[in-house]
């Protein structure tokens, strides 16, 4: 890895998050618009949202201006080897229902390959941040570690994805099907905050398909640092999105991928 000022990142990375805050604290549990980015379905976004990664990308800007920048509501700009990821309000419609599991997510990459991240849920006061070695959980004066739970068993996971409808295939069905089957617990409608929750012990996988990279790389080192596991279905870096899969343990992760193969082997 390049030699990076990983103080000067985490330094970033919780001021963009404060300077988003002042946009979406005003405007959560209010009586906002919400446009819908889609002519078939449903696919939320709102002043927020907009207003938020404006806020973050002026603060990358101002710290980091020869970095590359990739955002949910306004694109990409810049090219190197260095980008920043950013969801300004993962989870909209929890955010436009009034639930405080959204939260704003910016991830840093190199080469293509998330190192750095947070998230910050502003309305419950909580920011779970990683840099290389560390996975920290931060809420008014405390401070404390991430540390997953270290469980290895499918048998006794509790399980996170934020709608089954996301398995909108018979295949994708089939493996939802018996990852529920294999494991203890299901709970639903998370979004970010299951990711942040594993990380911090509280759940055991987390599975979805069709992500996008600004949806889960914040996650990826919140969860790595935290001694836990995240992986395409295949198997590679989830950096850039694709169908994921995120576990306690190295451990847990290769039977929760190998159970995801099966399924899909057993359809053939």
């Amino acid at each position: 890895m390049p030699d990076i000022d990983f103080a000067r990142i985490e330094a970033v990375l919780l001021a963009a998050a404060a300077a988003a805050a002042e946009r979406t604290l005003p405007l959560f549990r209010t009586g906002l618009a919400v446009d819908n980015k889609l002519t078939s379905g449903f696919d939320p976004v709102t002043e927020a949202d907009k207003g938020a990664e404006t806020a973050i990308r002026a603060v990358i800007a101002e710290s980091f201006p020869d970095h590359a920048i990739i955002g949910e509501e306004w694109g990409t700009t810049g090219a190197s080897q260095f980008s920043w990821i950013i969801d300004p309000v993962d989870g909209t419609r929890a955010f436009i229902s009034g639930a405080p599991v959204w939260g704003t997510l910016i991830g840093f990459a190199v080469d293509g390959v998330a190192v750095a991240g947070v998230m910050s849920q502003p309305f419950i006061g909580e920011t779970f941040l990683a840099v290389p070695g560390a996975s920290r959980y931060r809420r008014g004066e405390t401070i404390a570690p991430n540390r997953t739970s270290g469980a290895t068993e499918l048998a006794g996971a509790r399980v996170f994805t934020t709608t089954p409808k996301l398995f909108d295939s018979p295949a994708l069905a089939a493996k939802w099907q018996a990852i529920e089957a294999a494991t203890r617990l299901q709970r639903f409608g998370m979004d970010c905050y299951g990711y942040a929750l594993l990380a911090a012990g509280h759940a055991d996988l987390v599975i979805e398909p069709h992500l996008n990279s600004y949806d889960i790389a914040a996650l990826i080192p919140i969860i790595r640092e935290a001694g836990g596991a995240i992986a395409c279905w295949d198997g590679s870096d989830p950096t850039g999105g694709g169908d994921v899969v995120a576990a306690a343990t190295p451990q847990l992760l290769e039977k929760a991928l190998d159970l995801i193969a099966s399924t899909e082997n057993s359809e053939r």
